[in-house]
């Protein structure tokens, strides 16, 4: 029985992008990094469309080869075939964004780690457990990597399985253009063409642009190249054809292109053409994997090569298939679609790693209340917060649902050392107390903080607010919220949004759901929000309709504590865990308080602080489990 759907076999690389557009490479002052190299990228493309994709690969034991390892798992890509080469370094790919069209770039790939696959590396078994294997032509152009992939093949064909090839022609790969010419598209070479035609037949599926079937056909004529690719292989023939769309062949090579079989194009504004290769090929996987028609295949295709050339970077800007669905549902209202506010607001949500369908989570960002306590100075604040942290992981002890608050003023320490444990880490940004609200000035005037911020922090904002609002209170601070939530998502930053009605003045049942809505009309999407317990069934229904009926797909609700004592948290978790919108908690003082006023006073040490916390927060998470236990029971 097969547990994949594709292999992908090939190159990997990490790509660093200028950030700055209509430059040369020369002039770029900063880059984004995302995983790169075809096989790496189709694998992500297919992944998001719901296919069980893995690739075969090499990386370095080191950062960057991490970093691939670590986001192809983001992505649910199988990375048990991907080789930790101790004595390679992982590939690396310089680019930036010249104008539609150009895309200065140069490959740093000198005996990289991906082409140090040998044939010992690739698992029969591995290999079997696919319905298909999907080879990239540049690990084609070296003996040692093009046997690795042939032996592949053959294990494939003859297990039964299906066979694809992305040309992807990179004549600097080949050897047969210089470094400076990594935007090439197109050299001629009788030796690459020799080489390209005795591999042809393994395929059941090939695709390449017309340039690149003229490299794989050895002529400029595209339907006299596809005669010939013909003539060595039986395999489906899908070629790109650019703005004049995709023809699929499946039979003898007619006189036109007009009588191949063609899939509904999109006419969109292109950003930069560059990654729209492998967005195409994913989409075309999961039409030709799922049998769908070959036009049905291409509209996924075409669909998915017009979001890559419409936005930043390769992977990042595949669509998920919930987002493909959204798109063809509602058609297109802007051609430049990486403007489209609606279409990039799915698209952010139906991308976002990581299961958090469980936050239990320590709240330790408190400000104004530990500088209050006696005893108070920075360095004991910092000090103590460091303690939460070690509360917190011993809690946590490697699961997964667990979390923690921590601000950057008081605990930078503890911040920058829950990097990397695998807590959901919220991060605050208000001014405490502040009414209306004010952001901490250490975020600067432009917000411009946020670009320091780690990837995995969770931008939170608490405002205290109230459907009864004067105007100008309320349009004081809904524009910091917007300002605050327009700079989280332009940094890649999920967004917390916590409401505290109750603080302002008397509530209902309807007070948070309409607080809730004034925030989607202003046209701001918090990834979660954390809300304070309701004392009534209604007011949470009231809630989570609200959210649901704007944002079916928002992260959830956290239900903070407000210094309560653990009898009532019990019971107002007993309430909120009737609702499945409701990840977790978020609660501080409850689990804190008492061991922070000792401590700050001398009174107990570190350990007995970590034990008193450690102890509290456990019995806050296990009355959680219960709660929502017995709500799941009924």
């Amino acid at each position: 029985m097969t547990s994949l759907d594709l292999i992908t076999i090939g190159r990997s690389s990490v790509d660093l992008y200028g950030a700055q557009i209509g430059g040369r490479l020369e002039d770029m002052g900063s880059f984004d990094k995302y995983i790169g190299g075809s096989p790496t990228n189709i694998a992500c493309g297919t992944s998001r469309l719901g296919l069980r994709s893995a690739v075969i690969t090499g990386v370095g034991d080191e950062h960057m080869g991490r970093f691939i390892i670590e986001q192809l798992q983001r992505e649910g890509v199988e990375t048990s075939g991907v080789k930790i080469d101790p004595d390679r370094l992982t590939a690396l790919v310089l680019l930036g964004i010249r104008d539609e069209e150009q895309f200065p770039l140069i490959f740093y790939r000198e005996n990289c780690a991906d082409m140090g696959l040998c044939e010992d590396d690739i698992d029969p078994d591995f290999i079997r457990s696919a319905r298909a294997v999907v080879a990239t032509g540049t690990h084609l152009s070296n003996p040692q990597v093009e046997a690795v992939t042939i032996k592949a093949l053959n294990i494939a064909r003859d297990a039964g399985l299906q066979t694809a090839l992305d040309i992807d022609y990179r004549p600097n790969l080949w050897g047969v253009a210089g470094h400076g010419d990594g935007e090439s598209r197109f050299v001629e070479s009788d030796a690459v063409t020799q080489k390209l035609q005795s591999t042809l037949h393994l395929f059941d599926l090939i695709v390449g642009t017309e340039e690149e079937f003229h490299i794989a056909g050895g002529s400029t004529n595209t339907i006299e190249v596809l005669r010939a690719v013909r003539g060595v292989s039986a395999a489906t023939l899908v070629c790109k054809r650019g703005a004049a769309g995709a023809v699929a062949f499946t039979g003898d090579i007619p006189d036109s292109f007009d009588a191949g079989e063609a899939g509904p194009g999109f006419p969109i504004e292109v950003f930069n053409v560059l990654g729209a290769g492998d967005g195409f090929m994913s989409g075309l996987l999961k039409g030709w994997l799922d049998g769908e028609t070959w036009p049905i295949a291409l509209k996924y295709a075409n669909a998915c090569g017009a979001f890559a050339v419409s936005r930043h970077g390769c992977t990042p800007a595949y669509p998920s298939w919930e987002e493909l669905q959204f798109f063809f549902k509602r058609g297109i209202t802007r051609p430049d679609l990486r403007n489209d506010a609606e279409l990039e607001q799915v698209h952010w949500a139906t991308n976002r790693a990581g299961d958090w369908s469980s936050v239990k989570t320590f709240a330790f960002d408190h400000r104004m209340q530990l500088e209050e306590m006696a005893g108070y100075t920075k360095d004991k604040g910092g000090a103590f917060k460091e303690l939460c942290l070690q509360a917190a992981l011993q809690v946590q002890a490697g699961q997964e649902g667990y979390g923690i608050l921590c601000d950057n003023r008081i605990g930078r320490a503890a911040l920058h050392a829950a990097s990397g444990t695998g807590l959901w880490i919220g991060r605050p940004t208000e001014l405490p107390g502040s009414r209306p609200i004010q952001l901490e000035p250490e975020l600067g005037e432009d917000i411009g903080q946020l670009r320091e911020w780690a990837r995995e922090n969770v931008v939170k904002l608490l405002v205290f607010c109230h459907p009864d609002d004067d105007d100008a209170t309320r349009a004081e601070q809904e524009e910091v919220v917007k300002r605050l939530w327009h700079a989280s998502r332009r940094n890649g930053l999920e967004f917390l949004l916590e409401i505290i009605p109750s603080k302002v003045r008397a509530v209902d049942d309807m007070t948070t759901a309409t607080l809730i809505q004034q925030f989607y009309d202003l046209g701001v999407y918090p990834d979660w929000w954390k809300l304070e317990p309701f004392k009534t069934a209604a007011a949470w229904q009231n809630a989570v309709e609200a959210i649901e009926r704007n944002d079916p797909y928002t992260r959830g609700i956290v239900v903070l504590g407000l210094d309560a004592p653990e009898a009532e948290l019990a019971a107002s978790f007993a309430m909120a865990a009737q609702q499945p919108l409701v990840k977790g908690f978020a609660v501080g003082r409850t689990i804190f308080g008492d061991a922070a006023r000792a401590w700050m006073a001398g009174d107990i040490g570190d350990a007995e602080a970590i034990e008193m916390m450690r102890g509290r927060y456990q019995r806050l998470c296990e009355i959680w489990d219960q709660a929502r236990a017995a709500a799941q029971a009924n």
